[in-house]
């Protein structure tokens, strides 16, 4: 009797869960630890995840107490090689000058290195698709939903080929910034990444949006076109589109948060969780507690370039460890290299370290930071200004961003020496107006009804439960362009008011032709 009013009493205060099951196509690199937050919360709340990842994956582990992996047997082209060469070559290619060869130099860069790693993510699909006894494994398993980051196209044609909801970790997919492909973005008000604009654009700054925008959305379908377009043909059809697989997504979970967004028209399948992997801090490892208490009233300054730059030319190298050594805060410097031979004593270099924790260290001053997303929303929720030193991919259009915000200084890698670097560092610590607005952003960032995580979590469920969401998808990327800007009707309503005209114009003319012939008639008979 005890024991069945005890089960009742449970049944009564604790909800009823639905354990599902998620099929997790990601992309490789720092885009991982993001998707990781939402795999590991998904676990945590009693769903089977399985992630698929590729032989010569970095950062995606083959065991985890969090998910279960399938690995597929060949090379994705996200290894860390290849992300470390390409980053040296851009950084030898942004330090020749600011040239406009420079500048074409480097967008053919990327267009290769995208090029092959594109053409990588293909070579995986097809290896799916064409193995019939791993598809049909998938197919029982009974996924309720496939979540991937549509910076690739492997989920995409995943979830198409077996028939799932599809959900989108997002701030990018194959054509660009994620918003472009699904929500209206009008030009004149909504700058396109990288652009390195602001909304609010003079004349010749909304010019060169829209040239921008032509040239980038031609750049991005010479990159994925030539490879998903044969996938897409081969397997679903030649009537159907690669990117219209992309705009058919159930959800769109944007890492971005207005704090840092500029307004802009959205749908009612995105989702704002940006700033979803940010949490108060922890306490500190004790040879770094030590280290940061010490720094005094001075306080602690820290950078980290990302993962993917672990290490500088020398030289370059050299020229930070100089400026740092004439900062009387102490320095915390996540890098990889050769130890700069200009080191100061108070710089402190380490291989790896707690950045989240280290933000919200109360004597934490300032964040130099290469402006990737992660990092910046961990410095607005803890309220840290940025020195940024943008290297490559977004990096240089988030902290234009943060730049216009008042939060941030920004130094191009082109133009870094001691002097400049020194100048910046102690711009941002002496003008109060960077720590104030940030706080600002911080305070506006925390102010929610819901955590991020908690937010992306439950729309994630809602899929799950209702396998879909169609009912909150527009239909608008089946229409052709002419009738999705209207063409057709504004030329029908020319065509008409046109005829009317003529109409009306020839009542005048035959009116007026008659008028002289019973003119003439009446000077005849006169």
């Amino acid at each position: 009797m005890l024991l069945s009013s005890i089960i009742c009493f449970l049944a009564v205060i604790i909800p009823a869960a639905h354990s599902g099951k998620v099929l997790v196509f990601p992309h490789d690199g720092s885009h991982w630890v993001n998707m990781r937050v939402l795999v590991e919360e998904l676990h945590s709340r009693g769903h089977t995840v399985t992630v698929i990842r590729a032989a010569d994956s970095w950062y995606i582990s083959k065991t985890s107490p969090h998910y279960d992996t399938f690995t597929v047997d060949i090379a994705g082209g996200g290894n860390e090689d290849f992300f470390r060469l390409f980053v040296s070559e851009v950084i030898k290619i942004k330090r020749s000058g600011k040239s406009a060869w420079a500048r074409f130099a480097l967008d053919m860069e990327l267009k290769d290195k995208f090029f092959e790693l594109h053409k990588k993510i293909c070579e995986v699909v097809t290896f799916l698709f064409e193995n019939k006894v791993l598809m049909k494994s998938f197919e029982d398993a009974k996924y309720d939903v496939v979540l991937t980051d549509p910076a690739n196209g492997g989920g995409v044609m995943l979830a198409h080929y077996l028939g799932l909801p599809l959900v989108f970790n997002a701030r990018w997919t194959v054509h660009g910034e994620a918003h472009f492909a699904v929500a209206p973005s009008p030009l004149s008000y909504v700058p396109l990444p990288p652009s390195e604009l602001t909304d609010q654009m003079t004349f010749f700054e909304r010019v060169q949006n829209v040239v921008f925008y032509t040239m980038r959305m031609h750049l991005y379908k010479q990159v994925v076109g030539p490879n998903y377009s044969p996938l897409t043909s081969r397997y679903f059809g030649p009537d159907v589109d690669y990117f219209s697989l992309f705009q058919a997504a159930d959800l769109w979970l944007m890492r971005v948060d207005f704090v840092f967004e500029f307004p802009r028209p959205i749908m009612p399948n995105i989702i704002h969780m940006g700033g979803f992997q940010c949490k108060p801090a922890k306490p500190l490892p004790e040879h770094l507690e030590e280290f940061v208490q010490s720094s005094g009233e001075h306080g602690v300054i820290m950078m980290s370039l990302g993962t993917l730059i672990g290490e500088l030319p020398r030289d370059l190298a050299d020229e930070i460890a100089v400026a740092f050594a004439k900062v009387p805060q102490k320095v915390i410097w996540r890098y990889k290299g050769d130890r700069p031979a200009t080191l100061g004593n108070n710089t402190l270099i380490v291989d790896w370290m707690p950045q989240n924790d280290l933000l919200g260290h109360p004597k934490m001053k300032l964040f130099i930071s290469h402006g990737g997303t992660n990092g910046i929303y961990e410095a607005i929720y803890h309220g840290v200004p940025i020195v940024g030193i943008p290297i490559v991919f977004d990096q240089a259009d988030n902290l234009s961003r943060l730049r216009a915000k008042g939060v941030a200084k920004v130094i191009d890698v082109s133009e870094l020496d001691r002097n400049i670097f020194q100048n910046a560092i102690q711009e941002v610590l002496n003008e109060p107006s960077y720590r104030m607005n940030m706080q600002r952003l911080s305070s506006l960032h925390r102010d929610q009804p819901m955590k991020p995580l908690d937010r992306a979590v439950f729309w994630i469920e809602f899929v799950m439960r209702h396998k879909g969401a169609a009912h909150l998808r527009t239909e608008s990327y089946r229409l052709p362009w002419y009738s999705y800007h209207s063409v057709d009707v504004i030329l029908f309503l020319l065509t008409i008011a046109l005829l009317v005209l003529l109409f009306f114009v020839g009542l005048v003319w035959s009116c007026c032709r008659c008028f002289r012939l019973c003119l003439k008639r009446k000077v005849k008979s006169d």
